[in-house]
C-alpha cells in the first residue's frame, strides 16, 4: 500500500468583514472593492452607519434650529421665492410655509430610502456606461454594494454640520443645503452670490470629490477596466449634473 501524503484541501478565503471594508475605505479602498468583486456583497453596515449618523444631524437640527425656522430659512435665502411669499395673501402664506417644512423635515427623515433610491438609480446609470462604453463587465448588484461603501465619507459632512449646530450656530443663519463648512459654497453669502455661481461653488466639496474618487475606484475594479476608465464615467456624469444644476439655479433664482 502506497504511503503517499494527503494533500489537504485549499481554504476558501473567507474574505474581509463589513467591518473591515468600512475601515479600509478610509485608508485601502482598492481592499474593499477587490473584495467586493470577489463576491461578498453585503452592505448594510456602510447603509446602516450612514442612517445612524444621518438621524444624529436631524436630531441636532430638530432640538437647536427646528423644522420651522429652516423652512423660513429656505424661502428667505431664495429672493424669488420671498418675493412671492411676501406678495401672496397671508392664508396662502402660512400654507406655503407649512409645505416647506412638511417637505424638509420629510426629506431628511426618509433619507433611508431616499439613500436606496439614489444608489439605485446611480448604480443603473454606472452599470450601464462602464459596460457599454467602456467594455466592462460589472454585474449590477456589485456596482450598488461598492457605491454604498463609496459614499462612506459623506458621513463626515453630516458629523461636521452636528458640531456647528451644537457649537452654537444661529438659527437664522442656518442654511438645510449647505450645512457644513467641506465646500467653497460655505464661505459665500448666498443672498449677495449669484445663484448659478453660489450651486458651482457649493458643489467643490471636498467629501463629494473624496466620494466620487472612491466610487471611480470601485466601479473601475468591480467592473474589470482602466481607472482613467472609472474616472471619466463618474466625473463625465458628476460634471453634467453641476452644471445643469449651476444652470437651473441661475434661471430660479
Amino acid at each position: 500500500m502506497s504511503d503517499q501524503a494527503v494533500q489537504p484541501a485549499a481554504e476558501t478565503d473567507p474574505g474581509l468583514t463589513q467591518w473591515q471594508r468600512v475601515s479600509n475605505i478610509f485608508s485601502a479602498p482598492s481592499k474593499t472593492f477587490e473584495d467586493i468583486k470577489r463576491g461578498n456583497r453585503s452592505w448594510w453596515m456602510p447603509y446602516l452607519i450612514m442612517i445612524v449618523i444621518g438621524y444624529i444631524f436631524f436630531a441636532a437640527v430638530t432640538m437647536k434650529i427646528g423644522w420651522n425656522q429652516v423652512a423660513q430659512n429656505a424661502i428667505h435665502m431664495n429672493p424669488k421665492a420671498e418675493e412671492r411669499m411676501q406678495q401672496a395673501p397671508p392664508a396662502q402664506r402660512d400654507m406655503t410655509m407649512k409645505i416647506t417644512q412638511y417637505f424638509t423635515e420629510g426629506a431628511v427623515a426618509a433619507s433611508p430610502v431616499i439613500l436606496l433610491i439614489a444608489a439605485a438609480v446611480m448604480s443603473l446609470v454606472l452599470w450601464g456606461t462602464i459596460n457599454f462604453l467602456f467594455a466592462g463587465k460589472a454585474t449590477f448588484p456589485t456596482i450598488f454594494v461598492a457605491l454604498m461603501y463609496a459614499w462612506l465619507p459623506g458621513i463626515i459632512k453630516s458629523l461636521l454640520g452636528t458640531i456647528v449646530v451644537f457649537a452654537g450656530m444661529a438659527p437664522e443663519s442656518f442654511n438645510i443645503r449647505n450645512f457644513a463648512p467641506t465646500n467653497l459654497g460655505a464661505f459665500l453669502n448666498p443672498l449677495e452670490t449669484n445663484p448659478g455661481l453660489y450651486s458651482f461653488a457649493s458643489a467643490i466639496d471636498f467629501t463629494t470629490i473624496w466620494t466620487l474618487v472612491l466610487v471611480s475606484i470601485g466601479v473601475a475594479i468591480v467592473a474589470g477596466v482602466k481607472r482613467s476608465s472609472g474616472y471619466i464615467a463618474v466625473f463625465g456624469w458628476w460634471a453634467i449634473l453641476v452644471v445643469a444644476g449651476a444652470g437651473w439655479a441661475a434661471i430660479m433664482g
